[in-house]
């Protein structure tokens, strides 16, 4: 029984995140204490937004807080959530909270792509509010933005300019303006690929790309993302470009604090889950605390 026990307690120990070369950050493997005062917790939302309230989910942290608070924008159409960098964000002592937009996923309202940066300006504007500080826990000064795939661009088109946001992730980023300069054939059959749960029809969706495809690109929001800390995350996707692209616009223009790091694994990060968690919270953890 003691030789199960001691073998038990062994494999209960932190591993080594996949090329970091450094222990797993204990949120990412560990419970925090309980807290009966002020317990984690879930709480629904429904965030105005364009004339209609969408979807969203708040994983609060346990303790007292306020707490740091991060939003994540998930991608097109967004199967892959990414709920367990919610989890581990919140294992951190960090609030975590997911949205759907406008159109997707039973989110009121038809889906665009330019109403996708909106989304999270009204997301942050929501959790900014005084009344939702202090029913949520939040500390409005130490927001961060996460994005995957189109919510990279997300993260990129609108997170440099937000007050209280003190840093920036985008993992696998999605350029929409590069993706828009696909012909109107090719990006018929891509969208028809990503429409689950989307309002719009994929001829109307390709063609807003199409139209759009210099407003979209995020490498012209470079001036608004110099002063905020902004990581980069690349996969072996096809997509690895366009956030160096990024990268460098934003170090062109003056930047310091914009990295960019590259990980062996598809777009979804399948089997790198945990290396992403523990990128993610060691670049978050200095500006997050």
């Amino acid at each position: 029984m003691r030789r199960v026990l001691i073998g038990a307690a062994l494999s209960l120990a932190p591993v080594v995140a996949h090329g970091q070369g450094a222990d797993v950050p204990a949120a990412i493997w560990r419970d925090p204490p309980a807290d009966a005062a002020h317990p984690a917790r879930l709480v629904v939302l429904h965030i105005p937004s364009g004339g209609v309230a969408i979807n969203a989910v708040a994983y609060l942290a346990s303790g007292a807080g306020p707490h740091p608070t991060v939003i994540l924008c998930h991608g097109l159409p967004g199967n892959e959530k990414n709920l367990d960098v919610a989890q581990a964000f919140r294992r951190q002592g960090w609030n975590a909270i997911t949205f759907n937009y406008r159109g997707s996923w039973g989110s009121p309202g038809a889906f665009h792509f330019a109403q996708n940066p909106q989304d999270l300006h009204a997301v942050l504007d929501y959790v900014r509010m005084p009344v939702q500080i202090k029913a949520l826990g939040i500390d409005a000064a130490k927001l961060a933005v996460v994005g995957h795939s189109m919510g990279g661009w997300v993260t990129a088109m609108d997170g440099g300019t937000e007050p209280g946001v003190v840093a920036l992730a985008i993992v696998s980023a999605a350029n929409m303006g590069d993706v828009g300069k696909m012909s109107h054939a090719e990006l018929v059959p891509f969208m028809h690929e990503n429409d689950e749960t989307l309002t719009t029809s994929d001829s109307e969706l390709a063609g807003e790309l199409g139209m759009h495809a210099a407003d979209f690109n995020f490498e012209t929001k470079a001036p608004s993302l110099v002063h905020v800390p902004l990581l980069a995350l690349t996969a072996d996707d096809g997509l690895a470009p366009m956030s160096d692209a990024l990268v460098a616009a934003v170090r062109k223009a003056g930047g310091t604090h914009a990295e960019v790091a590259h990980v062996a694994t598809d777009h979804s990060w399948s089997d790198r889950r945990i290396d992403l968690e523990t990128r993610l919270i060691r670049f978050l953890q200095p500006y997050l605390g």
